[in-house]
Order: C-alpha cells, then structure tokens, then sequence
C-alpha cells in the first residue's frame, strides 16, 4: 500500500544576518506499510516521526525541500497528489483533541468531514450515526461541544473522523498520551481493527509498550533516519539486531530500566557516518566512515554494519 525509500526533507532557514542554512531533519528514512497491516513508528522526540505523517499528507510548511520517493498504491506521492488524497485516502488521527473545532457540534464536525470525501448530507449523516454507534457514543454526544466530552469520548470522536472518510491508509499520531491506560487500550483496539478492515495504519507514538500490543511490525526511528524495522515479537523473544533498539527496550521499567546515555545528535551537526555512533557500545573506525545502508537481517532490517544474521 505505502512504500518510502530514502525519504529526506530538508529547511532552508535563515539566521542573524540573513545567511541562509540548509537544516536536514530527515535522511534515508525507508518505511512501508500493507493493508490489513499495523506498522508502529517509535523513537525519541526529534527522530522524524510527525514530520513523516506531514510529508504523506502534504502538509509540510514551504521551506521543506523533499527527496527520495513515496508510493501509495503503487503510484507516486507528489505534492498535488498528497492534496487530492488528503481526508480521503489517506487520513490523520491527530494526536491532540484540541484538533477539534471548540465552537462546532461534534456530529457536524464529523459528518462535514464526510461530505468533503464526497458524500451527500444524508449519506454522511447516515455514517455518522453507524460510526458513533461502532464506537459506543450516544446519539445525544452529536449534540455536545468538545469541552463537553470526557476524554475517551473526544478520542473516540477523532477516531471517527478517519473512520468516516474510507480512507485506505491511517496515520494515528501519538494517539495515546495522558490517557487513562483502559482508554489507551481503547483506542488501540479501534486502530487495530481498521486493521483488520483491511486498512494500512501507521501508529506514532513514544510508547513501544503500547505499540506492541497492536503492532505487526515496528520501525525504529532515530534522529531523522530508519535504524531497524523488525515484527513486534522480536521485542519478547531478544531477536533485535540495532544497539540503539535494543536500548530502547531495556529502557524500559518492566525490563532493565536503563537509561541511553548521550543524546541524538542535532540537525545542524550531524556526524558524517553512523548516526548513533557516539552513544554506540560497538562502535569501530568503519561506523565514523560512511552512513551505513538499510539491509536485511534475520527477516528484519537494519541500518547497522555490526548486526549479524
């Protein structure tokens, strides 16, 4: 269904004085996805994860220069084409309710999202009444305002927005932050049965635990760039080729509760061969010469010379 390789997007900014400064915050990211498929996408803050879901749906600002190539349903995502499938076949669940518009009914928010797919106002008001219904909201929830409505309700009501469209491809960002855990759990099932609807999802979020309980496939972003993609039981059964994935899962409470040391390094000084290779414990003289490539190892992918099959 989806399909990136070597995605990169680059800023031009400029400083005091005017001088202008090229800032590129993604490189050789790869990334795809198949329908009935959840892929999750996790890393650090500052990794690329939002930027990608922006690039898809065509929203980056003007100074975002973008190279590499992206393919939905087998055709290429040119800018014009991100516009014409943007709401329709591909949709965004955005990470914050406060994507909701305060001074509209959340029933005519939803139902006006319909109508720009291309459904009349009964059809839509019809889909509505099916997609609240799917998701256990009152028929009364139509009637209220997002301030309105718990937190649960309000997620569902965004979940809705994706639902209503059709759309093939659905990029859930950070759905789940501040949740309390039974709507997280929640609101993955609904991602998790568009599914199984035979839709493509895209999960962004921070929380590997979370992504796990729904995911097929996880890819692992780090500062700009794909370092491994890998299937979700990977994660239980230690079959993880990446050192900074690795960290990551023993990260977490539940495991080692150890922290990465270092930090991702910035856009503006990025080194010139492996991006984790200050903060790397297999670190050599061949990671500082060149970017490594992404390869294929033990059925995943990593971006890691050291990684062995």
């Amino acid at each position: 269904m989806l399909s990136i390789s070597n995605l990169g997007v680059t800023f031009t900014q400029y400083n005091q004085g005017l001088r202008r400064k090229q800032l590129t915050v993604i490189t050789d990211l790869d990334l795809d996805v198949q329908s009935g498929e959840v892929v999750a996408v996790v890393g650090a803050s500052g990794s690329g994860k939002s930027l990608l879901a922006h690039a898809l749906l065509g929203i980056l600002p003007k100074n975002a220069a973008i190279s590499g190539t992206m393919r939905f349903q087998g055709e290429m995502l040119t800018p014009k084409r991100c516009q014409s499938l943007r709401g329709k076949a591909i949709a965004l669940i955005p990470q914050s309710v406060g994507y909701l518009d305060p001074l509209m009914k959340v029933g005519a928010q939803v139902q006006r999202v319909a109508q720009l797919t291309g459904c009349s106002k009964a059809e839509a008001k019809t889909g509505v009444d099916r997609t609240f219904t799917r998701y256990d909201l009152p028929m009364n929830v139509r009637d209220r305002y997002p301030f309105q409505l718990s937190g649960g309700m309000a997620r569902r009501v965004l979940v809705s927005t994706a639902v209503v469209t059709k759309a093939q491809l659905v990029i859930a960002d950070e759905p789940t932050p501040g949740l309390h855990p039974d709507v997280v759990k929640e609101t993955l099932s609904h991602l998790r049965e568009l599914a199984t609807e035979g839709r493509g999802v895209i999960l962004i979020t921070h929380d590997i635990e979370a992504a796990l309980q729904i995911a097929d496939r996880v890819a692992v972003f780090y500062a700009g760039t794909t370092v491994e993609i890998a299937a979700a039981r990977d994660f239980h059964s230690g079959n993880l080729r990446h050192p900074y994935t690795q960290a990551l899962w023993r990260s977490l409470p539940q495991n080692e509760f150890m922290p990465v040391p270092g930090n991702q390094p910035s856009p503006e000084q990025l080194p010139t061969g492996c991006l984790f290779s200050d903060r790397c414990p297999w670190v050599s003289e061949i990671c500082d010469a060149e970017r490594p490539q992404l390869r294929k190892v033990r059925e995943g992918w990593v971006r890691c010379v050291h990684a062995k099959g």
